[in-house]
């Protein structure tokens, strides 16, 4: 007969214990039972495998093969079991990842893919958001995580998954294009094109302090409601601006990307500060750091 779990899980307590004693108040059972347990084990294999003695228990050489190998079969049934678990979680409640429109255009696909992959029982619903449609979603529980961008709010909980540069976005053509990196204050006399400020205010702050240390106020002529519409608007030669330089993977015509000297942003993995996470956050958590690991931005555009 194939000893059960049970039994194994009471042998590596005697072996790890050394004492019958300790092993039965670890397990909270009686002495006697678990005596009795690792004798009927024994009896199943044919060997003794603890030697016992007044100073507690020892393993045998044939207890010391059997610990070993039952310390793998455990680890592999606690996993098993707590994967049935996840995924009968998952099936009742979908994994609900936001997306900022700048951070979906290259980790939304192999975020997506790989969770999938891994762990095919955990639905994924994903979706790209305006700032501040994603922040409200997770704020009010409609969304379980997002990859957005700070600076976001207090109440929700957020963690580095990677960092970019940031590049001044000119249309094809201008004097600056060629250059290998420009500073914002290269920028101080061109017509500007940013979102508006009531689109997302902590990130216009930002914006105003980045402005104020390159030691200019910007000359805004026109505002787009989207990464896309503010590249349209540099195509078309109505002003400059700043974008990741993933965005580059937005458009490829009428632009040129040129990296700001000393620009950075970064992508956050968030979710409500306080809440409990939901089952698959943890899996979701992993997917997201190990992609973000092998993300080359430099093949983003």
């Amino acid at each position: 007969m194939t000893p059960e779990l049970r039994q194994l899980r009471y042998f590596v307590a005697a072996a790890e214990e050394g004492s019958l004693t300790r092993a039965a108040a670890r397990l909270h059972l009686a002495q006697q039972s678990l005596s009795q347990q690792i004798r009927a084990l024994e009896r199943q294999i044919g060997a003794a495998l603890l030697v016992r003695s007044s100073q507690g228990v020892t393993p045998t050489a044939a207890g010391t093969a059997l610990l070993r190998e039952s310390r793998v079969l455990l680890t592999q049934a606690e996993r098993a079991i707590e994967a049935a678990r996840l995924a009968a979680r998952s099936d009742r409640s979908p994994l609900r990842v936001g997306f900022l429109v700048t951070v979906a255009n290259y980790l939304m696909p192999p975020v997506v893919r790989t969770v999938r992959e891994r762990h095919p029982h955990i639905a994924v619903r994903a979706e790209d958001l305006p700032i501040a449609a994603l922040v409200a979603g997770v704020r009010e529980g409609r969304l379980d995580a997002a990859l957005t961008r700070p600076p976001l709010v207090d109440d929700l909980e957020s963690e580095v998954v990677l960092r970019e540069p940031v590049a001044a976005v000119l249309p094809v053509g201008h004097r600056l294009a060629g250059r290998d990196e420009v500073r914002m204050a290269d920028l101080a006399d061109e017509p500007w094109v940013l979102t508006p400020s009531s689109s997302w205010p902590p990130w216009h702050r930002m914006y105003e302090n980045d402005f104020r240390r390159a030691g200019f106020s910007p000359r805004i002529v026109e505002r787009g409601t989207s990464p896309q519409g503010l590249l349209a608007l540099v195509a078309a030669g109505v002003g400059v601006t700043r974008l990741p330089c993933s965005s580059r993977s937005l458009r490829d015509s009428g632009v040129v990307f040129v990296p700001l000297a000393g620009e950075e942003t970064e992508v956050v993995l968030v979710r409500r500060a306080g809440a409990p996470p939901p089952p698959a956050f943890d899996a979701l958590r992993q997917v997201v750091h190990d992609v973000a690991r092998t993300t080359d931005l430099a093949a983003t555009g």
